[in-house]
């Protein structure tokens, strides 16, 4: 599963190379539903916030995602916090990717839950962001002492689609280009 959090309109122009980190989320989100990953896509209070950004997921086709996109509004900063979200994830034997903002609040305190839950995580460090610099470098470092594997978008993606013989291959590949 896919865990993209809080790639939101009133936070992104404020991150730390945004746009870089918008393409690979994309790329990851159009990946998984290439490949029939579940995304799960957190919100944090979207009323304040907003929705999750447009070019979210600008690389597939119009009505292209399927019924495991999911979005979940919270209000915490710790995803695990919120029933629904608990309710929405795999059984314990899946590996949790996980990717988008703010590195060093939602993401880190998500991923800390995920772990204490039983999760295996891959944190996906180019596909994360904070305002600040330095405060993405110590929570990222943070996440992979807690437990997480660090990873990037291209590892991930190459990991999923397994083999150059996937009947998907080019099109992934597309993506990464």
């Amino acid at each position: 599963m896919l865990i993209v959090v809080d790639m939101q309109a009133k936070l992104m122009p404020h991150i730390d190379n945004a746009g870089r980190v918008l393409k690979r989320c994309a790329a990851l989100i159009s990946a998984a539903d290439l490949l029939g990953i579940p995304v799960l896509v957190t919100e944090q209070n979207a009323k304040r916030l907003g929705a999750s950004v447009d070019g979210l997921t600008r690389g597939l086709p119009h009505g292209s995602i399927r019924e495991h996109y999911r979005v979940i509004e919270k209000h915490t900063f710790d995803a695990t916090l919120c029933p629904d979200f608990i309710a929405a994830l795999p059984p314990k034997n899946t590996v949790l990717f996980v990717a988008g903002c703010e590195t060093h609040v939602c993401v880190l305190l998500t991923i800390r839950g995920l772990l204490r839950l039983g999760y295996a995580v891959e944190l996906i460090a180019d596909a994360t962001g904070s305002r600040v610099p330095e405060d993405k470098a110590i929570a990222l470092a943070r996440a992979q002492r807690d437990g997480a594997l660090p990873t990037t978008t291209e590892t991930a993606i190459f990991g999923w689609v397994e083999s150059c013989e996937n009947a998907r291959f080019k099109e992934v590949l597309a993506l990464i280009k």
